[in-house]
């Protein structure tokens, strides 16, 4: 059989599909606590902009108030694109995390490699129901975190990666 026949490049297309690891991504929850929180901020600046204006320059100069509700809408869209960026994908020897939109950037956490797994939630994260996975490694350049879960899932994350990791440094 010759190495270029079907029959081999089949085979290791059927590989490559094999390993492709499962992508999991962000829940909604922290793209409506981003948004919201993006609405509150700028509609504010924007009503106070619009008073501070309208009363010491005049009702002419109220209108770049609506600057504001620009960068708004333009943060509006950028939230989302940024919320659909963030994936992470757990396999059999480490634990990738993907994110961005203009400049992608993919971390590679091995398990062996892991120190200390937090899982962290402040008030605005606990009001939505929401927390994150922060790893920690011996190396500050590979730390990692996984923004906005749902609470039992950062626990069961932070669970997993825990004995993963201990697991995999048990070896060292």
């Amino acid at each position: 059989m010759e190495t270029g026949s079907p029959e081999n490049t089949g085979t290791a297309g059927d590989e490559r599909a094999v390993t492709e690891p499962e992508w999991t991504g962000l829940p909604p929850g922290l793209l409506r606590m981003r948004r919201l929180l993006l609405v509150v901020w700028l509609g504010l600046l924007a009503i106070g902009l619009a008073l501070l204006l309208g009363t010491l320059a005049g009702p002419g100069w109220a209108a770049f108030a609506l600057l504001p509700l620009a960068l708004m809408a333009w943060g509006w869209v950028m939230i989302g694109r940024n919320w659909r960026s963030w994936r992470y994908a757990e396999r059999a020897d480490d634990l990738l995390i993907s994110r961005g939109v203009l400049w992608r950037e993919e971390t590679v956490v091995p398990y062996g490699r892991m120190q200390l797994v937090e899982v962290t939630s402040g008030p605005v994260e606990r009001h939505f129901g929401l927390a994150s996975v922060q790893l920690h490694t011996a190396a500050a350049a590979t730390d990692a975190t996984i923004p906005g879960l749902d609470p039992a899932e950062a626990e069961r994350l932070r669970d997993r990666l825990t004995e993963l990791g201990e697991a995999r440094s048990a070896g060292l």
